[in-house]
Order: structure tokens, then C-alpha cells, then sequence
């Protein structure tokens, strides 16, 4: 009876209110959970209808909704879209003067609020928290709760602490909100928040409308790329997020030549921000760049296509970015590139973001029970002020070091190395599986929803992403397999008959004796024979003489054990980027296949297909024939012809003689350029 009582006041609200006639898949569920009481954490995708679900039961509940957000962007498009409903709503946080959170905290004390939000840091101001106690609210809603966990991906201090604060404002339920968990974060959620036998509504990772494809593109060719990927009308509005401040300027400038573009990170000032933002919702600007690491809040049911111009650091927030995508259901396209800098890159943003545990112990080492100004502190210590905020950071976060909100610092406990060690180990492997999800030759759809922990619906392919349809992709270039490749591809069947699995290695020197084919080109085959559904790939290792060993499992799947010869179906074997504008790819299938066999044999007169190693070497010729063009003052092509420098880098020659033999490369050009290239060729071998 209760029950039923609270959904009939829940679909009230829900038509009067917010002017939807019926709820989303999984939503009255959580709303009745809520309104009865209960702490719940909910793990929905972006785009899903989270915020209804503290919406709606707060008011149905009455008074004041406490709503702790980490995003000021997304608390100002939440708490804009409430007051536009007609509904009383006040934000605190550091974009605002004193005024105005002065006047916040009266309306709130007065009970004129129906919602508050607040930024986490509020909670350490003096004597705010009991300002918030004085007045109970009627329900706590956390936004992007992952950030509470230690194992989250944006791991940040104040959210660590919500917990300590939450008793003195119960009996209030609280409603921790994240598309981003995965089941050890979920787990940690629910314990730092102390939630009192919670409900855990995890639900709805796929999302049947992206197709994602994961792409090898050097880092100086992204930007030619992206460019000509959003030159079409209909991928756009887009969002593309740049690894650096400094790379998203550079191209968001690129970008804003062709269209209207901005660039959106966390050192511009506010008031950019707000601008850039409030254009992008309204149509003005069709592209936005911004930093992977910066949360852009952003709630835009259009968008059409994501781009990463490099890798992000965790697969959960690789997940909540594309989730941006078509949240109004059309179609959407979400591409990532990467290439082997990207590693680098990250190797460097981890030694930087997990400083050397040495560094940590001797910031410890001059703590005392006396509080110490972290700016009389650091004059103490030998290292970079870089390094010794973040040995502090992260001492504090581990309990090692206790910061007020004056900036004093005293000693903590002595368990911090111990959880910093795991922490650090932690973040190395949550890229570990990142670069796993770009290797897997599995479908992408059904490797994010496992990864979430959804093991039943990431048995179902997505059928559109560009393992599932190397036809459709747009991007990622797929030639169909020879007749040696098609030869080898059911020898390689045969040999799988009888046996659990091979190792690659050993697969490729049972089938492959002679080494005819290079140990890149075999994992593309076998890559494509999964895509086929012919094979199973599974990442393993085994230790030998004390270090861990990895390897590549594969095994015959049911399709492959019923293959014999003579069976017409066709491989696609991945085939480095499309060279032309994406605009002059056929969207028909049927139409694709040919032209992309034409693209293969204008490539070069051989019949080698492209490697990844070919096409670093042929991106390292195009830069070099840019340079030399502009020193000459004479047209790229004169240089070299684009078909010439194709030939050249599947070639890879190393002398003159080798050089001489490539069409396009005359006497006279050997004599001029030839100690040039070959040096970059040379460099590639």
C-alpha cells in the first residue's frame, strides 16, 4: 500500500512537475527507494536520467535537498534547469561572491530552499557544517560519488571526507550518484559514506545508439585528422578532448577556422568558462576541446560525435566522456586514437600525479603535533614546489598529514605508505586496462560493459562499433584479406583443432614457419579472425625465472571448429586510417569495400599490406616533406608525390640502391633527399 502511495506522488511530480509522462527504465525504482528512506547508490550511465532520481523524491520528501557536486559546470546547468522549472535552488561555491552564499546559508536556515548545492570543499569552511545541521535536510544527493573512492579516478581530498560529516545531518538518506563504478569502487562508496544497509541499483551500461572506434593515429597527424572528421555538418556538435591545456588551445584554434570552436579547461578563468559553456549548449559553437582531466558538466542532448586526441587515463573515465554522445538517442560516433607516445605521455603524468615514496617521507619526517603554515614548511624541504605540494596532497589523503582550511599542517598516522603504495599501483593498472580495451579485438560496447562488471549483457555484441562492423567504420581503415592471408587464416583453424588454446607466439611459428609474415601483420590476422568470430583472444601470464611473462591465449571458437575450406566469408583486416577526407567514404557497405581495395593498390604497387610501422614511417615522411617544401618555397609535392612517399615508407629501404628501386624516386631526387630519408627510415627499422 505504502508502496503504491508513494508512485502515484512520485508520477505526480514527474507529470506536474518536470513535464515527462512516464519514467525511464530503472528510475521509480530508485524513487521509491528514496522517498522510503533508504541510502542507495546508483550507478547509471550519463545521459540515463540520474538527477531525476534526487530530483523527483526530494520533492516528494519536502524541505531542503542537500546536493554535493564536484563540477561547478554541472552544478550550474543542474541548479539553472531546476530554477527554470519554477523551483527555489541556491549554489555555494568559490565562483560566487560572499554575498551571494551569504545570502544561500539565511534562505537555507529559513527553510525557503528546495535545493542547495554545495561544492565539497564548503564542508571544511569553519562552522558551515553546523550551519547545515542546524536545519536538517531532507535528503543528501553526492553527484560523481566516484570521486569518494580511493580507487576513484578523479581522487580528490574533500570528497574522501564526506563521510566524516554526514552523521550530524541524518536522519536524512543519502543517495550517492556516479556513472562511472566499477564493482571495487562501488564497494569503497558505500563504505567511506558509512550508508546504513543501502540499495544498489547498478544499471544500463550499454548504450545501443555510439559506435565507437578505436583508432592507431600518430600524435602529429590528429589534428589534420579530427579537422577533417568534423568538417561534416552532421558529426557535429562535437566535443574532442586534448591530453594537454596547451594542445587543446593549439586545437581548438585549428578547429575554428573551419567552424565555430573553443577551447575548455581548467586554467581559463571562470568567466570563459561560463562563456564558452553557455554557447555550446545554445548552438553558437558546434566544437568544444577540452582536457581529458577537466570535467566539462556539460548536458547536451546532441552532441553527435566524441573524439579523444589521445588516451585517457582510466577506462570509467573514458566511459562518462563518450557518454556525452547521444544522449537523445540518434546516432553518435565516438573515436580514440592512440599510438605509442600516448604511454609515454601517461608515464610521465604518473610519476608526476605519484611522487616517489621517498618524497612523502621526508615532507612526513617534518610534521609535528604543532601546527606548521604549509608556506613556512616548504621553505624546509629540498624539492621543486610542484613536488612537494603533491607529496603533501597525497600524504593527506593516505592520513599521513592533517590540513586545515588555514593552510596548517600537522602529522597523521603512520598507515599512509602502505595505502599510497596500493593506491599508486592502482592508477598504473587502471591504464594497464585502457591500453587492453585499445588491443582487444573484441567488440567495444560489450569490453565497456564487462569492464562495469556486467557479465550477462556483455555477452551481446553492439553490432555497430568497428570491430563489429569494419565495413561501417568511418574512420578506421579495413581492406579484405588476400588469398595467402585467407590460406594462412585456415591453417590456423586446423591447427587449433584438438587443443585448448595456443600461445600466439607459438601459434605463429607452428603455421608460420618461414617468418613470411611479420609478428604485427600475424596479430592482425588473428585480430580480424576474432572479428569474425572465429577465434577467442584472452590476455595471459605466467611467471618465469621471477618476472611475470604475458601472452595472448588464442582459441577455436564453436563458428571456428565448424570452418573447412571453400567457406566464402571474408576477413577485414584493420588497415591503419583513411587517407582522404572521411566526406568521400561511401556510407553503403557494399559501396565501401571496393573503393577501399582501390585505396590498397594505389597505395603502392606491391601488394604488402599497411602496417602500423608503415604508417609512423610514412606520417615521419610527411612531416619532413613539409619542412623541406617550406625551406625550399615550392609545392609538398614536388618534394615528393603523396603516391611515392606511400611506396617509400612500405618499402623502408635502407641504401641508396633500395631507395633508387622505388617508383617516383629518380637519380636526382636520390641525390638531393635520399640521406634524409633514409636516415627516417633507417630510424624505423
Amino acid at each position: 500500500m505504502t508502496t503504491s502511495i508513494h508512485s502515484d506522488r512520485l508520477l505526480e511530480i514527474l507529470r506536474s512537475t518536470f513535464g515527462f509522462a512516464a519514467f525511464r527504465a530503472n528510475q521509480m525504482a530508485v524513487c521509491e527507494a528514496a522517498v522510503e528512506g533508504r541510502d542507495l547508490l546508483l550507478v547509471m550511465p550519463t545521459g540515463s536520467g540520474k538527477s531525476l532520481c534526487y530530483q523527483l523524491p526530494a520533492l516528494a520528501l519536502g524541505g531542503t535537498a542537500l546536493v554535493i557536486s564536484p563540477l561547478i559546470a554541472l552544478m550550474e546547468d543542474q541548479a539553472a534547469k531546476l530554477a527554470a522549472l519554477g523551483l527555489r535552488v541556491a549554489r555555494i561555491h568559490s565562483g560566487l561572491d560572499r554575498a551571494d552564499s551569504r545570502q544561500a546559508c539565511v534562505d537555507y536556515l529559513r527553510g525557503d530552499l528546495q535545493f542547495l548545492f554545495i561544492a565539497p570543499e564548503r564542508l571544511r569552511v569553519p562552522g558551515f557544517p553546523e550551519m547545515l545541521a542546524k536545519r536538517k535536510p531532507a535528503l543528501i544527493a553526492i553527484d560523481e560519488a566516484h570521486c569518494i573512492s580511493q580507487w576513484g579516478h578523479d581522487f580528490r581530498p574533500d570528497y574522501r571526507m564526506l563521510g566524516q560529516y554526514l552523521p550530524a545531518l541524518r536522519p536524512a538518506p543519502v543517495l550517492a550518484l556516479t556513472a562511472t563504478a566499477t564493482p571495487t569502487v562501488q564497494k569503497d562508496i558505500v563504505a567511506q559514506l558509512g550508508m546504513t544497509d543501502p540499495r544498489l541499483f547498478i544499471h544500463g551500461f550499454r548504450r545501443d545508439n555510439l559506435a565507437l572506434e578505436v583508432v592507431e593515429v600518430s600524435m602529429p597527424e590528429r589534428p589534420a585528422v579530427i579537422c577533417s572528421l568534423l568538417t561534416q555538418p552532421e558529426r557535429r556538435p562535437a566535443i574532442v578532448y586534448a591530453p594537454s591545456r596547451k594542445q587543446a588551445e593549439r586545437l581548438a584554434e585549428e578547429l575554428s577556422s573551419r567552424m565555430p570552436a573553443a577551447a575548455y579547461h581548467a586554467g581559463l578563468d571562470a568567466e570563459t568558462r561560463d562563456r564558452v559553456q553557455a554557447a555550446f549548449q545554445a548552438g553558437k559553437l558546434e566544437a568544444v576541446v577540452a582536457t581529458i582531466a577537466f570535467g566539462m558538466g556539460i548536458d547536451k542532448a546532441d552532441i553527435r560525435t566524441v573524439i579523444h586526441a589521445g588516451l585517457p587515463g582510466t577506462v570509467e573515465g573514458y566511459y562518462q566522456e563518450i557518454g556525452r554522445a547521444g544522449r537523445d538517442g540518434a546516432p553518435s560516433r565516438t573515436f580514440l586514437m592512440h599510438s605509442y607516445a600516448d604511454q609515454r605521455t601517461h608515464d610521465f603524468f604518473l610519476t608526476r600525479d605519484y611522487p616517489p615514496l621517498d618524497h612523502l617521507q621526508q615532507v612526513f619526517a617534518e610534521l609535528t603535533e604543532d601546527p606548521q603554515h604549509i608556506d613556512d614548511l616548504r621553505p624546509k624541504l629540498k624539492l621543486a614546489e610542484e613536488e612537494f605540494d603533491k607529496s603533501l596532497e597525497k600524504l593527506e589523503i593516505h592520513g599521513g598529514a592533517q590540513v586545515d582550511f588555514g593552510g596548517n599542517v600537522v602529522a597523521g598516522g603512520t598507515a599512509w605508505k602502505k595505502t599510497y603504495t596500493i593506491q599508486a599501483q592502482y592508477r598504473a593498472e587502471q591504464f594497464a586496462c585502457v591500453l587492453e580495451f585499445t588491443q582487444s579485438a573484441g567488440c567495444r560496447m560489450a569490453d565497456l560493459v564487462r569492464h562495469f562488471g556486467d557479465v550477462d549483457d556483455a555477452a551481446r555484441p553492439c553490432g555497430v562499433c568497428d570491430v563489429c562492423d569494419p565495413q561501417g567504420a568511418v574512420l578506421k581503415q579495413f581492406r579484405r584479406a588476400n588469398a595467402t592471408e585467407l590460406h594462412l587464416a585456415q591453417t590456423i583453424v586446423n591447427e587449433l583443432r584438438g587443443v585448448d588454446y595456443k600461445a600466439a607466439g607459438t601459434l605463429q611459428r607452428a603455421v608460420d614457419p618461414a617468418s613470411r609474415m611479420a609478428r604485427v601483420e600475424f596479430d592482425a590476422l588473428l585480430d580480424a579472425m576474432t572479428r569474425a568470430g572465429w577465434l577467442a583472444i584472452e590476455n595471459a601470464e605466467y611467471e618465469k625465472d621471477g618476472q611475470v611473462r604475458r601472452f595472448r591465449k588464442v582459441s577455436l571458437t564453436e563458428s571456428g571448429l565448424d570452418l573447412h575450406p571453400g567457406t566464402s566469408e571474408q576477413l577485414f583486416i584493420a588497415d591503419g586510417i583513411t587517407l582522404q577526407s572521411p566526406a568521400h567514404k561511401s556510407r553503403s557497405a557494399s559501396k565501401s569495400a571496393p573503393a577501399k581495395k582501390k585505396r590498397s593498390a594505389e597505395a603502392s604497387d606491391e601488394s604488402t599490406p599497411a602496417t602500423p610501422e608503415s604508417e609512423a614511417l610514412a606520417t615521419r615522411l610527411q612531416a619532413w616533406r613539409a619542412e623541406e617544401a617550406k625551406r625550399l618555397r615550392v609545392p609538398a609535392f614536388v618534394v615528393m608525390h603523396d603516391r611515392t612517399l606511400r611506396a617509400v615508407a612500405y618499402a623502408r629501404p635502407r641504401t641508396p640502391n633500395q631507395l633508387l628501386a622505388v617508383n617516383g624516386m629518380g637519380p636526382a631526387k636520390v641525390e638531393k633527399f635520399g640521406e634524409a630519408i633514409l636516415k627516417l627510415c633507417s630510424s624505423s627499422n
